[in-house]
């Protein structure tokens, strides 16, 4: 579908749907440009603030990917007017706006339409320094791929909707989902990164291939070095995965080499579909010590996961 779209041409527009990357990039001036981007869907939790706080803290990580600073932010509401009470509208507008406000930007407004699902997001607008921007098409040879969330959220949201996750179980997922990648943004600009990409809808392996493809370069990943969120193990061995975990396998497996000698549902894992995950950072080997104290200053931590190598027959290698 995309493919039938006429090319961005204009010098002004610095990255375009062209490199699949997590958000659009227009230049202002040598040393400003802006960070674009939105995101929406439907509920992942029972409680609407709750909502409300992931589905921004997902929308704004697509600008804190590109290594921006989030400004200003439009609510975009799919309501079911008259099955659900305006109450529950409120409650998701409360939450986002405190995930906005935490990353230090604003709400100016928004726009809502009356349909027969719910879903909820938003449009972010942020600023970057056209010199400072981490694509996903610059991952270089001999860099460390690291990680700042763990995978398996997909399947515990679906462990949650079918009343198999405990409420401490969904408090963990709630807290990981509505948790902001600032900090991660922050430590990898500190680092001096060189790529990044965050994981969300198409899993860690289809992040990772879009990575690899827009940078010429293929990603070693180290199934058992990848965090897992606590449960997510159990429940996909339960049966509890959702249908974009199989899409995603169904189309990326072909763009992966299996080396792995990890079970078979670790492996799936790797294809989790998630709501508001981490950043995928690629390093130079030297910067990986000072990323990881980034990001310990501020309260949080990553894991090696993998290695950038040259370019092979497949976008990514499970090892």
């Amino acid at each position: 579908m995309l493919s039938k779209l006429p090319p961005i041409v204009d010098p002004r527009a610095m990255i375009s749907s062209g490199t699949v990357d997590d958000a659009g990039v227009y230049r202002l001036s040598d040393d400003t440009a802006l960070v674009v981007t939105l995101d929406f869907f439907t509920p992942i939790v029972d409680d609407a603030r709750d909502y409300g706080r992931i589905a921004a803290a997902n929308s704004l990580s697509d600008v804190y990917a590109m290594g921006g600073t989030p400004l200003v932010a439009l609510n975009i509401v799919c309501f079911p007017d008259g099955e659900l009470p305006l109450s529950v509208m409120t409650e998701m507008l409360l939450g986002s706006d405190e995930k906005v406000t935490e990353a230090g930007a604003l709400v100016l407004g928004g726009h809502s339409v009356s349909d027969r699902e719910l879903k909820f997001g938003l449009a972010v607008v942020g600023t970057v320094n056209p010199n400072r921007i981490v694509s996903n098409a610059n991952a270089r040879v001999g860099n460390v791929l690291a990680l700042t969330k763990p995978v398996g959220v997909g399947v515990l949201a679906t462990a949650l909707k079918e009343g198999e996750l405990s409420p401490e179980g969904s408090a963990v997922i709630t807290e990981l989902m509505a948790t902001l990648n600032r900090a991660a943004s922050e430590a990898m600009l500190e680092a001096g990164a060189t790529a990044a990409t965050d994981v969300t809808g198409f899993g860690l392996v289809g992040h990772a291939s879009e990575l690899a493809d827009a940078s010429g370069v293929t990603l070693e990943i180290a199934v058992l070095d990848v965090p897992l969120v606590e449960g997510a193990l159990s429940a996909i061995e339960k049966g509890l995965a959702p249908g974009g975990l199989f899409s995603n396998q169904h189309y990326y497996s072909s763009f992966v080499e299996s080396r792995t000698r990890a079970d078979g549902r670790t492996v799936e894992l790797m294809y989790d579909p998630q709501t508001s995950g981490g950043l995928l950072v690629a390093l130079p080997e030297g910067s990986v010590s000072a990323f990881d104290r980034a990001l310990s200053a501020r309260g949080e931590e990553s894991r090696v996961i993998g290695r950038v190598v040259e370019r092979g027959d497949r976008a990514v290698v499970l090892t």
